[in-house]
């Protein structure tokens, strides 16, 4: 088996918002977030502007990936996250918005906002009470204190504990 080195997640919370959005006309659109199939992995390549190896993340047996998608529109992918559910807690190892989502030609905001309330609220459904940590590149970690509310546990460990997890989960997931 491969050992990797975790590099630490570097996604930015653009913005957080109902749902996501669309940053030209500012509508805002219902998702859904559902695991990707083996079908999806075909159009989440490198050559398609995909950062992340996530064929090789859909091969770890511990780790879910979840893609979000706009509801009633389930092939175009607008991020992805690589969950694991752990004894006290759920661990995001990948999070990464899709090629369109990024930069400042993008198409909608709010996708890494919509995926971590995803990862609080799955925490939330297998009994952790929404504590949800990450790895974060050092850079961000005050970005993930302030958009978040997430803690600096020590080196570049993050933790989103219960409240901040109910803040999020109530912006993005108010009807579910």
């Amino acid at each position: 088996m491969k050992k990797t080195s975790e590099k630490g997640l570097d996604f930015i919370i653009d913005k957080l918002t109902n749902s996501i959005e669309n940053v030209v006309t500012e509508d805002s659109f219902p998702t859904d977030i559902t695991l990707i199939s083996r079908e999806d992995l075909k159009l989440i390549t490198k050559t398609k502007g995909w950062l992340f190896n996530w064929k090789e993340e859909f091969k770890e047996p511990a780790r879910d990936i979840y893609k979000l998608t706009i509801v009633n529109n389930p092939k175009v992918i607008q991020g992805l996250v690589s969950l694991e559910v752990k004894q006290d807690h759920v661990y995001m190892h990948l999070v990464e918005s899709a090629p369109f989502n990024k930069g400042k030609s993008k198409m909608y905001s709010g996708v890494p906002g919509n995926l971590v309330a995803f990862a609080c609220k799955l925490s939330f459904q297998r009994g952790h009470e929404g504590n949800v940590s990450f790895l974060s590149k050092n850079q961000l970690i005050e970005h993930y204190q302030n958009s978040l509310g997430a803690k600096h546990f020590g080196g570049r460990i993050m933790i989103i504990e219960t409240s901040s997890a109910l803040k999020l989960i109530d912006k993005y997931f108010k009807n579910s």
